[in-house]
This record gives C-alpha cells, sequence and structure tokens, in this order.
C-alpha cells in the first residue's frame, strides 16, 4: 500500500475544497488537475477507468465530477467544479467512465487516458486521504509521485541530448536532483521526464520550455 505522508497540519484538517469528500472529491480533482497540467493541451478524448472504492462511488461521491474538473484546468476548490461534466461536454470531448473490477493496491484509484490526434497519456492517481495524492504510473511506467515534493516533469520529442540538455539547466542554476526517471512510448517518438529536486528556483520552468523539441514542462510541489 502506499506510504501516507502529511506535509502540515492542514493536511489533516482537510483541503479547502467543494465537497463532499476529502479523497473522493478534492484528491480525485487533484488527481486530474495533475494530469491536465502534464499533458499540456485540451485533449479530445477522456477515458477514465476507476477502480474498488472510486468505482463503486464514483456517482455518489462526485468524483467524476472532481476528476473531470481537475482535467479541466480546476481546482478543488474552484466554484466551477460542481458543473464541470456540463462544461466538458459543451467543449465537444469525449468522455467515459469504466468502472473496473481489478484489485488494486490503494482503494481509490483511478486510471486516466487523454487522446488528441496521435497524442496519449495515460496515467494512474491514488487519492490517499485528506486531499493527498499520489501518482503511480505515467504511460504504463511505475513511478511513485507524492507530490510534496518540488518536482518537474516535461514532455519532450524523443530525440538524442534532450536529458543532457534539461540536466544542464539545473546543473547551471546549482539545482541538485533527487531523482530522475525517463520513459518513452517508442524510439523516436514521445518521452517522459520526471525530475525530483531538491530546491525550486524561479525561471527554471520557462528554460525548460524554451528547449529545442520540448512539447511541454510543468512544475508540481
Amino acid at each position: 500500500m502506499p506510504d501516507v505522508r502529511f506535509h502540515s497540519v492542514f493536511d489533516i484538517i482537510g483541503p479547502v475544497m467543494v465537497g463532499p469528500s476529502s479523497s473522493h472529491t478534492a484528491g480525485a480533482a487533484r488527481i486530474g488537475k495533475v494530469v491536465h497540467d502534464i499533458f499540456g493541451d485540451t485533449p479530445e478524448k477522456i477515458t477514465v477507468y476507476l477502480y474498488e472504492s472510486f468505482a463503486k462511488t464514483y456517482r455518489g461521491h462526485g468524483t467524476d465530477v472532481a476528476i473531470i474538473g481537475g482535467l479541466l484546468g480546476m481546482a478543488p476548490d474552484d466554484p466551477r467544479l460542481p458543473d464541470s461534466l456540463k462544461i466538458v461536454y459543451d467543449r465537444g470531448i469525449t468522455v467515459g467512465f469504466v468502472p473496473k473490477s481489478d484489485k488494486v493496491d490503494h482503494p481509490n484509484t483511478a486510471r486516466i487516458v487523454l487522446k488528441k490526434g496521435d497524442r496519449k497519456l495515460e496515467v494512474t492517481g491514488v487519492s490517499i486521504g485528506g486531499g493527498n495524492i499520489q501518482i503511480t504510473e505515467i504511460n504504463g511506467f511505475k513511478i511513485t509521485l507524492s507530490m510534496g515534493t518540488p518536482t518537474y516533469i516535461t514532455i519532450h520529442e524523443d530525440v538524442p541530448g534532450m536529458v543532457a540538455r534539461v540536466t544542464r539547466i539545473f546543473s547551471e542554476n546549482n539545482i541538485n536532483i533527487g531523482t530522475m526517471t525517463v520513459t518513452r512510448s517508442a524510439k523516436g517518438e514521445k518521452a517522459i521526464m520526471v525530475l525530483e529536486v531538491d530546491d525550486y528556483q524561479p525561471g527554471i520552468l520557462d528554460q525548460l520550455k524554451q528547449l529545442p523539441h520540448m512539447i511541454n514542462a510543468t512544475y508540481f510541489e
């Protein structure tokens, strides 16, 4: 089971959110928002696979509304959140919810697949309580992101030299990289780089976005 960590008293009290549940609403919205930020674009199709507790109660607890709100870029306390399903349909985005019976490590688990043209992103997220989340898989690769450590995620074309270009930016700004994961769907296609660092420094995100062959770069903490 994922390691549950709380970073402040506010994590225990609970997040500011549009209810009813920190796990099923706030956590679900945060998962959607992270996936939205990683994808960096408006998808044409959204498919959400729901497991265990999420699969059983997603309509009654508003998990469907929360995930879609997050995928539209809304925070858990966004007043537009209750209308997210109407908003996504009005934008012409195809949405599907698929409850699954498979057993997983945590009952509040969602696997989200976004598609636009030939682009596809698949992310598995877990709502671990109190609005806290973990990202456990990106495009089929197992990872562990608690989103409590300064983290940069890049999506870029799989060309030689991208790892060196990205890490050079952190070295030149005297930022230490704690962990780094590089994944790709296939040789020469799209690749994802996840970098957990010791410190945040303004301006690094802009430098990453300006690199040749960079599609999108995001920062989380």
